[in-house]
């Protein structure tokens, strides 16, 4: 009997969906989990090096999951999480930030700065306002819930909602 990689452990989701080759395979994800309209679906992805530099020698050494970029430009950071540190919020905006900044340049106005985007795929339950398994934020003015920027996405995916809604059969296959 052969024995399957289990994708959830860092090592086997890095070589599946960030390794030089595997772009279509990163680009399928991509799509299904930013639910792009037909006409802007992604039709191609640039793996980028996950390592975050440091600007300083006490900087906390940091290197995501998966760093790459779309052909828009846009910036999009993949990480799976396999246990609950209690820490996912501000680990998530702490890597979005370090993303988005990283992009500036010497000279460069703060308008050619692109959408950073975080997809955290979590093994944990993690959001207990909601039984959905999928969730997405941005930032919106609290009353009106009109948009500041659409620069910031970031996505949470949880894998035991997920399979509960398998079992219930409440996803289709």
């Amino acid at each position: 009997m052969t024995k399957l990689m289990d994708l959830k452990i860092d090592f086997a989701f890095k070589q599946v969906f960030g390794k030089e080759g595997n772009e279509p395979i990163l680009l399928a994800f991509l799509n299904a989990t930013l639910q792009l309209p037909k006409e802007k679906r992604l039709s191609s992805v640039e793996i980028l090096n996950p390592e975050i530099n440091r600007e300083h020698i006490e900087d906390k050494a940091s290197v995501l999951d998966i760093h790459a970029k779309t052909e828009q430009g846009e910036h999009v950071n993949i990480e799976i999480q396999l246990a609950n540190k209690f820490d996912m919020e501000k680990r998530t905006l702490y890597y979005w930030s370090r993303i988005y900044s990283a992009q500036m340049q010497k000279g460069m106005p703060y308008t050619e700065l692109a959408k950073t985007i975080t997809i955290n795929i979590l093994n944990f339950r993690f959001l207990r306002e909601t039984e959905r398994f999928h969730t997405t934020f941005h930032l919106y003015e609290d009353q009106e819930q009109f948009p500041l920027t659409d620069v910031m996405e970031i996505h949470f995916m949880e894998i035991p909602k997920l399979m509960d809604k398998w079992e219930q059969r409440a996803v289709n296959p």
